[in-house]
This record gives C-alpha cells, sequence and structure tokens, in this order.
C-alpha cells in the first residue's frame, strides 16, 4: 500500500466483494424456493447456536439490531411455521423464540445454500489460495495477526482453514 488511496481501493473492494456474497446467497436462496430472505437466514442461523430458547431482546443483542427488527423477522419465520414463541418456564411474561421441525429443515437448506454460495464465490482460487485467504479474513475479523504457518492448506482443506464455527 504505497498511496494514501490504496485503503480506500482496498475498502471499496472489500465493499464490492461483501454485494457480490450477498447477491450471489440471495440467488441461492430464490433458487432453492425457501421463501426466506438473507436476513430471515441470519437469524435463523443466529438462533440455531443457543442451546436453549433465546429472547428476542437476547437475539436482537446477538445480530447487533434494534428489538423492532426481530420482531418483525420473528412474525415472519412465525408465520412460515420455521420460528415459534414459547413461553419461558420460570416467568410468564418472557417469550422466547424456538426453532420448529420445518424451521430445522430451512437451515439445513439455507446451509446448502451457503455452501454453493461460497463455491461459486471461491472457485477462481486455489486451495492454497483459499488457506491464505481464510487466514487473512479470520485475522480482520478477530482484529489479531494469524499464525504464521495458516499460508499452509490444513488435510481437512481449504474449509478447514478457517476453523469450527465459521459457518455462521
Amino acid at each position: 500500500m504505497d498511496s494514501p488511496d490504496a485503503d480506500g481501493l482496498l475498502a471499496e473492494q472489500l465493499l464490492r466483494l461483501t454485494r457480490r456474497v450477498h447477491r450471489i446467497q440471495k440467488h441461492h436462496l430464490e433458487t432453492r424456493g425457501l421463501g426466506i430472505t438473507p436476513a430471515q437466514s441470519r437469524l435463523l442461523r443466529t438462533l440455531a447456536h443457543y442451546d436453549s430458547p433465546p429472547r428476542m431482546a437476547d437475539l436482537a443483542e446477538r445480530l447487533e439490531v434494534v428489538p423492532r427488527a426481530v420482531t418483525t423477522l420473528v412474525d415472519a419465520l412465525e408465520a412460515s411455521g420455521k420460528v415459534r414463541r414459547v413461553p419461558d418456564p420460570t416467568n410468564r411474561r418472557v417469550i422466547r423464540i424456538e426453532l420448529t421441525e420445518d424451521g430445522g429443515r430451512a437451515l439445513r437448506e439455507l446451509h446448502g445454500a451457503r455452501r454453493a454460495a461460497a463455491e461459486d464465490i471461491l472457485a477462481p482460487l486455489t486451495d492454497e489460495q483459499r488457506a491464505v485467504l481464510g487466514g487473512l479474513l479470520d485475522t480482520l475479523v478477530d482484529g489479531t495477526s494469524a499464525p504464521a504457518d495458516s499460508a499452509s492448506v490444513p488435510a481437512g482443506g481449504a474449509d478447514a482453514a478457517r476453523g469450527p464455527g465459521r459457518d455462521c
């Protein structure tokens, strides 16, 4: 990065890539006919990471959105049978959100759509380039330096380079 504008160019490239990722994921969602928006998909994936049904306020905090946005998403997902509101067993005033069986099936389809989108995006890269990219993205996401050997492809391939839990 020799010039002051190089960071601006890099930022623009990241934004364009983000838009491309969203466009391709949206296409794969539409192709599978799930009737789920990218925001609803994100809520379902987040919901699946809880050990027990969370409150809407918990979802809003984890998703980093206002509670009203979660209400709108939950309303739509509940109407389509993907989630349901359930009373808290210890406090009747509290409502929790749980994934339904249909929601679990949708989540598996979403996972497949995301995997297909990732394959489309990463298709031009070699396994080595994918491993390097995975290490660089981990550095950006975590805000810490990647290990020196992150450029090597692990036995599990490029997906293993990103480690567990990076698929949400």
